[in-house]
């Protein structure tokens, strides 16, 4: 889903209409960057019980697999592309290739593969 505008109420309505379906356990935390996008953040704990953490400004380490998965994306939409521009289907592709890509850190699953896998773990 998209936020142009950077408002942060859409952002958590999102997370929650997205999330709120999954297992208790899938959702029970998310961490955030400090970016004004999160400023909401109250309302996942009010929307579905999600607690959320945010990482220290200036540490990207806290956050390793966002900076890996933003780097995977630069390779299709370079840092100079105008993201007002690419299409909803363009970035929901986009999300498809990547979940479909598998991972040496999954021992070669894709993450779609891992992730379902894990909640179908947390369902029985």
């Amino acid at each position: 889903f998209r936020n142009n505008d950077r408002r942060s109420k859409p952002i958590m309505n999102q997370l929650i209409h997205h999330l709120a379906p999954l297992p208790v356990n899938a959702r029970q935390s998310l961490t955030f960057d400090r970016g004004l996008e999160f400023t909401s953040w109250r309302e996942l704990q009010i929307g579905m019980g999600t607690a959320a953490w945010f990482c220290d400004p200036q540490a990207p380490w806290q956050k390793g697999t966002l900076e890996n998965t933003n780097k995977r994306v630069r390779r299709y939409l370079p840092s100079e592309t105008i993201v007002l521009n690419v299409t909803d289907q363009d970035i929901r592709a986009l999300c498809e290739r990547l979940n479909d890509t598998p991972r040496k850190c999954l021992n070669f699953w894709t993450p779609k593969e891992a992730f379902r896998q894990h909640v179908l773990a947390m369902s029985t």
